[in-house]
C-alpha cells in the first residue's frame, strides 16, 4: 500500500465525524487495526480498499492518491476551459504546454476570487507581486536561452534580479500570512470576513464548476513534486 493511504481514510473518518470504533465495526475490523492501517504500521487488502471507498462514497483511486478528485476523475485538456481565445497547432508538445497553461489559468481564477472575496486589497497586492515575480523570473530564464537577445527590456543584472526577487518572493509570502492572521499593527489591519473564504471540495465543485478540477490537480502534482524532493 502506498503512503497516502493511511492519511487519506484517517482525513476522511475525521471528516464524516465518527469515532474509529465506530468506523472499524461498519469497516468489519478491530478498531486496533483500523488504527494501524489509518497509521501505516499494517497494509490492508485490495478488500478492504473497495469496502473502505464504498463506506466514505469515493473513489479507490482517490484512497490511493491516484486522483486529487473523490471521484476518481482524471483531468484531460477537454475537461478544462480555455481562457484565452488564441488558436493553436496541436501537436503532441503544444497539447502538453496547453495542459499545462489551463492548470494554471483555471486555478488562478479561483484564487484571485477567492482573494476578492477577503476584501484585503494589502492581500491582493502581495499575493499577485509574488505571482509577478515568480513569472518574471522564469521569462528571465527563458530569455537567456538565445545569447543574441539583447537586455534591452531588463534594467536589472540578471544575478541581482534573481536574488532580489527571490528575497522579495520570501517577504510577499512572509507578509501574506501575516496579513491573511490579522496580525498586523492595527492601523495596518484590514478586517478579513473568514466565512466569506470557507473552503472545501464540495464548494469548490459547486462555486467553479468548470476550474475546480484544475486546483485539485496542480496542488496534486505541487504535493508529488515536494514529496519527492525529500
Amino acid at each position: 500500500m502506498n503512503s497516502d493511504f493511511p492519511r487519506i481514510i484517517s482525513l476522511l473518518r475525521k471528516e464524516k465525524g465518527i469515532s474509529q470504533k465506530y468506523a472499524s465495526q461498519q469497516l468489519g475490523v478491530s478498531q486496533s487495526l483500523l488504527s494501524h492501517y489509518e497509521k501505516g504500521i499494517r497494509e490492508c487488502g485490495l478488500s478492504f480498499v473497495i469496502k473502505v471507498a464504498d463506506f466514505y462514497g469515493v473513489s479507490c483511486d482517490y484512497l490511493l492518491g491516484r486522483s486529487p478528485e473523490r471521484n476518481g476523475a482524471t483531468i484531460k485538456v477537454d475537461n478544462i476551459k480555455d481562457p484565452s481565445t488564441q488558436k493553436e497547432v496541436l501537436n503532441p508538445q503544444t497539447l502538453k504546454i496547453i495542459y499545462k497553461k489551463k492548470i494554471l489559468f483555471c486555478s488562478l481564477n479561483i484564487l484571485f476570487d477567492l482573494l476578492s472575496k477577503t476584501g484585503s486589497s494589502k492581500l491582493i497586492n502581495k499575493i499577485s507581486s509574488f505571482l509577478y515575480l515568480a513569472v518574471y523570473r522564469m521569462f528571465r530564464v527563458i530569455f537567456r536561452i538565445n545569447k543574441k537577445n539583447k537586455n534591452e527590456m531588463f534594467v536589472i543584472e540578471d544575478a541581482i534580479a534573481n536574488q532580489s526577487a527571490q528575497a522579495e518572493m520570501i517577504k510577499f509570502e512572509s507578509t501574506s500570512n501575516i496579513i491573511s492572521k490579522g496580525i498586523l499593527p492595527k492601523k495596518y489591519n484590514e478586517q478579513i470576513d473568514s466565512s466569506k473564504v470557507q473552503i472545501n471540495n464540495e464548494m469548490l465543485e459547486q462555486n467553479y464548476p468548470e476550474d475546480h478540477s484544475a486546483l485539485l490537480n496542480l496542488i496534486k502534482c505541487c504535493e508529488t513534486i515536494l514529496k519527492e524532493s525529500k
